[in-house]
């Protein structure tokens, strides 16, 4: 009986692959999102959007897609029913990367041109408020109990600690040369940093604000000056952390409570970031030089195929 109502699910459609879904690449040389079917890994559409797209995210409720036009200085609002434009956010100068508040209601954009966090409340679509951090910022978190939002500064070399009850910047933490990511942990209590020139990943304590772990990488055949950590992404139980290592053309697997790397995965060039699929056994990761993704069994911690997308995919996300 069981066997006979799955198969007049899949036969009305009412069922489907526990990983389906719809991997959205942004392409910075494009101006395009590249849409990938996560069950079949085949290339379903692209869509053209504003110039140089990087960061993207997905709204609280599912419907919608923010989208980083860095050089048109707006963060842009896509409707995912119909593959329009609804409306612009404001931002300031080149916004780069963005974190999405747990509630939905306000998006933490960091500027790049500009060393500001701009803050948007989204229902209203105007600007909250905007906290002055360092030189060059880039990357941008949210902790899960939506406390704090935590930016990185390249140039600076710090993380900026912005508590997002009383609307200011209370701290900061010195990190390794050229911070480009970062991570919390699904429980928030630690924080997980790339550092691209200083070719490492830091793990701070939230509680303390402090660095309780450097993770360094040596890939077997990969000058070291090539090893530059950018993304992170961590598996849905928390057990794994896999960094995407730049030009070295890898992507590190870490395991979370050892901090030790469990393997390199050889993908594309110039890796930036990475997308799990809803059931957590896919891995993507955007390639930035190759202009293609890498498609990862997380299980087996194996490259299984590689998909051409647009000129220089840089941010990735999947919609289930």
């Amino acid at each position: 009986m069981r066997a006979y109502l799955l198969l007049a699910l899949l036969a009305s459609g009412l069922a489907g692959p526990v990983g389906a879904g719809t991997l959205y690449v942004s392409n910075e040389r494009d101006n395009s999102l590249t849409l990938i079917d996560t069950d079949t890994l085949t290339v379903k559409s692209t869509i053209k959007v504003g110039a140089r797209p990087r960061g993207i995210t997905l709204s609280a409720d599912g419907k919608q897609l923010y989208i980083c036009a860095s050089d048109d200085d707006t963060v842009q609002v896509l409707d995912i029913a119909t593959g329009k434009i609804l409306h612009n956010l404001p931002s300031g100068d080149d916004p780069e990367q963005f974190a999405l508040a747990p509630d939905g209601t306000h998006l933490f954009i960091a500027n790049e041109d500009d060393n500001v966090v701009t803050v948007v409340d989204i229902p209203t679509r105007s600007v909250a408020y905007q906290i002055d951090v360092g030189v060059e910022p880039e990357g941008m978190a949210v902790s899960p109990d939506g406390r704090w939002a935590v930016n990185t500064s390249e140039t600076t070399n710090m993380l900026h600690w912005i508590d997002t009850a009383t609307r200011q910047l209370v701290d900061n933490t010195q990190v390794d040369a050229r911070p480009r990511h970062a991570e919390f942990t699904a429980d928030g209590k630690s924080l997980w940093v790339s550092a691209e020139i200083g070719g490492t990943v830091k793990v701070i304590d939230v509680a303390s604000r402090q660095v309780k772990q450097t993770i360094a990488f040596a890939v077997k055949g990969v000058q070291a000056d090539k090893v530059q950590p950018v993304g992170i992404k961590l598996s849905r139980d928390g057990k794994l952390a896999f960094i995407a290592l730049g030009p070295a053309n890898h992507v590190a697997v870490a395991d979370t409570a050892t901090y030790q790397i469990k393997a390199y995965l050889l993908v594309g060039r110039r890796v930036w970031h990475m997308a799990l699929s809803p059931d957590g056994k896919t891995l993507f990761t955007t390639n930035g030089v190759s202009n293609d993704v890498s498609v990862i069994d997380v299980e087996g911690l194996k490259v299984v195929k590689s998909i051409p997308v647009g000129r220089y995919p840089w941010g990735a996300v999947v919609v289930p």
